[in-house]
């Protein structure tokens, strides 16, 4: 799966590349449409950011990535290491929208919750990339902050708001 990933990054890379913001939009559009399986509802970044108190935000990042930034009361679980017992004080009719970066892993992670009997659940679409590409906030354990962790160079491209964060 990770080649597949690397070889669908790369390619859109050069599509978004060669053209101005709205083709690097179109070319994000193709990325995700490519690389999700749509398994899960999806939500909207700016369906999600209207009411933020109505759902519990899960990230489905690596501690590192949480660690840097995260949206405000986001709860994280992980991908790696995801375990339900992390959820065990959650009632299953509690609206959960999860993310990661891009919307891969909390698909994942959003399929698993689903096949767990909760029933509210959505994939954040565009990950925590589109909410910050949208002008929404990140914080870290200082409070806000412009920094958010890119994963890699390949993958954060994609992010266009913000300061990238490598490797921390």
């Amino acid at each position: 799966m990770r080649i597949k990933k690397s070889i669908v990054a790369g390619g859109l890379l050069l599509v978004a590349a060669a053209g101005c913001s709205q083709a690097q939009s179109g070319a994000y559009r193709t990325l995700l449409r490519t690389l999700l399986s749509h398994s899960v509802p999806e939500i909207s970044v700016s369906e999600a950011a209207a009411n933020t108190s109505r759902y519990l935000f899960l990230d489905a990042r690596e501690a590192r990535e949480y660690e840097v930034s995260h949206i405000a009361q986001a709860r994280w679980v992980g991908y790696e290491t995801f375990d339900l017992t992390r959820l065990k004080d959650v009632d299953k009719n509690t609206p959960i929208v999860v993310y990661c970066s891009v919307g891969y892993r909390s698909e994942k992670v959003a399929e698993q919750l689903l096949a767990a009997g909760f029933t509210k659940v959505w994939n954040l679409y565009g990950g925590i990339f589109e909410w910050v590409n949208a002008g929404n906030p990140v914080y870290n354990a200082a409070g806000p902050t412009e920094e958010v962790h890119a994963y890699d160079r390949t993958w954060g491209v994609w992010l266009r708001r913000g300061k990238k964060v490598y490797g921390k």
